[in-house]
């Protein structure tokens, strides 16, 4: 199945034969450190920037709704986000191995690795960022 919004990603992780962990990280755009003037202007544009990991949570997917539910209890944090990234994890024991995946995902996002994870916007569409 291809996935192409959030409630796609829900179905897609309840079908599942074995337990899931979605692992979420939120993250906001922001003008990189010492931003040249096209980088400055493109990001008041809307366009371009670096994307910060802000918040990350794991949730079971019994434990999800919709987007709107999610940007709902991401805003109850105080932190604004723009892209979130959301990762599965299976097993029986997801929920133990999850803050070190969490860890490693967050990682993997300052590094610049997004490749392997799916990306959100506000409204639950799928963006590619490439």
């Amino acid at each position: 199945m291809a996935i192409s919004c959030y409630a796609d990603l829900l179905d897609e992780a309840r079908a599942q034969p074995d337990p899931q962990r979605l692992l979420f990280v939120f993250t906001r755009a922001e003008l990189p450190d010492h931003p040249s003037e096209e980088q400055r202007h493109r990001f008041e544009q809307g366009e371009g920037g670096v994307l910060t990991p802000v918040v990350c949570v794991d949730k079971a997917p019994e434990e999800l709704s919709d987007m709107a539910a999610l940007v709902a209890e991401s805003g109850e944090t105080g932190v604004d986000w723009d892209i979130v990234f959301v990762a599965a994890l299976a097993g029986e024991d997801a929920e133990v191995r999850a803050e070190q995946q969490l860890e490693r995902m967050v990682e993997s996002l300052k590094m610049g690795n997004i490749s392997q994870f799916l990306a959100f916007d506000r409204q639950g569409e799928a963006v590619d960022i490439g």
